[in-house]
């Protein structure tokens, strides 16, 4: 019987070795060979994990540290605590942060948008630690909320010491964190305006402009690439959070500790072809388009139209667009007198077998005042399941 058991357990173990393992496996089979220490590629849409190597393993993450700098200030700018063209006085200890810098005078005043060029494209040092102060109060106040998101996104093996990424004892990120931390700032897509900038600068109020010129070539160089943020001090070597979008297709590639600039982008570009030759994506449905009629009653001749709120993309593995299946589930209160135009009723979501792949808010295309029909909802509008699109 024990014999039995420690059978079980083995075979256990290898089963799901063998399921954990196959991304890799796959990659390899591919020729994918990454050199850098460690790496993650990730369909950003869903968060599928497509290739990993060492995730979990802790480095210094150098000023690839800045995603959770700009994540927060663009968290800020989305909900409206600040906005693009608020001031922000540089401080003495902003000016005197070393390494890469944006060369901002203390006293000098910039816009919140100017200093997230600087953080995006020229990976200041000063404009983060500015950014920080003005969120923040100060680097530290800012260091804690950006731990307390960290912890908050699941960051399991994360530990910020300041808000640029400069050597200090105990700041460690993992490539698995970083993506998670990069595909969180994904979602708000203004800040790839900056990321995927090449040159830039700024000249008001300026006697000499200051020349912003980005670290991450592949944002020249690979077709589609807009971000995120590269960064290299002598302890984590070189890395990069890169991004780049191919006809709807948004790929997310983490190399942390490649031994030089030119390791770092090579095993980043071919992370991301890897990725998009895997990959594809489609769109379903463009804004204010039908999506599905609704019957109010059991004969039928009482409904209304829902319609899409915005256009609606999937993305998906090669060879599954036929497999999708669409959900519509109705928001309805069974006291409600009427429907007005316009209205959000609920939603459509569409599924590839369990995983949820797009989902749109639906909206009734008329004013319909309450019959009977009310007396019917929940069963004629619990959770509608449609086939295939």
């Amino acid at each position: 019987m024990k014999n039995k058991k420690l059978i079980s357990i083995f075979s256990l173990i290898i089963f799901l070795t063998s399921i954990f393992s196959v991304p890799v496996k796959a990659a390899e089979d591919a020729g994918i060979k990454v050199e850098a220490n460690s790496a993650v590629l990730m369909e950003s849409t869903s968060g599928k994990v497509i290739y990993e190597k060492n995730p979990d393993q802790k480095f210094a993450p150098a000023s690839v540290t800045k995603i959770m700098t700009m994540l927060l200030a663009m968290e800020s700018v989305d909900n409206g605590k600040i906005k693009l063209s608020d001031k922000i006085t540089c401080s003495e200890n902003a000016k005197k942060m070393g390494g890469s810098t944006m060369l901002l005078d203390t006293g000098e005043i910039r816009t919140v948008e100017e200093i997230l060029k600087g953080i995006a494209i020229a990976s200041g040092n000063d404009a983060a630690v500015a950014m920080a102060e003005y969120l923040g109060g100060t680097e530290e106040g800012f260091v804690k909320m950006m731990n307390e998101k960290a912890a908050a996104l699941g960051m399991k093996n994360t530990t910020f010491k300041n808000c640029t990424g400069l050597p200090s004892d105990g700041h460690m990120s993992t490539a698995k964190d970083i993506s998670i931390m990069s595909r969180e700032l994904l979602k708000h897509p203004t800040i790839l305006k900056y990321t995927g900038t090449y040159m830039d600068n700024i000249s008001e109020g300026r006697k000499s402009p200051i020349e912003l010129v980005n670290h991450n070539k592949l944002v020249r160089f690979f077709k589609g690439c807009d971000g995120l943020k590269t960064g290299f001090t002598n302890e984590a070597k070189y890395c990069i959070s890169a991004t780049a979008n191919k006809d709807g297709t948004r790929m997310l590639a983490v190399i942390m500790g490649a031994p030089t600039y030119k390791i770092r982008n090579r095993d980043a570009s071919m992370l991301l072809n890897y990725g998009f030759s895997k990959f594809e994506s489609k769109k379903l449905l463009v804004k204010d388009q039908d999506v599905e009629k609704v019957p109010l009653n059991k004969q039928g001749d009482k409904f209304l139209m829902a319609k899409a709120k915005n256009d609606v993309y999937i993305t998906y593995e090669k060879g599954n667009g036929d497999k999708v299946q669409k959900k519509l589930i109705l928001n309805i209160d069974e006291n409600k007198k009427a429907f007005t135009k316009g209205e959000v009723i609920g939603k459509c979501e569409y599924y590839i077998g369990n995983s949820l792949v797009g989902s749109v808010d639906i909206y009734s295309d008329r004013d319909i005042k309450k019959g009977n029909f009310l007396d019917n909802i929940k069963y004629n509008f619990k959770n509608l399941f449609k086939g295939g699109v």
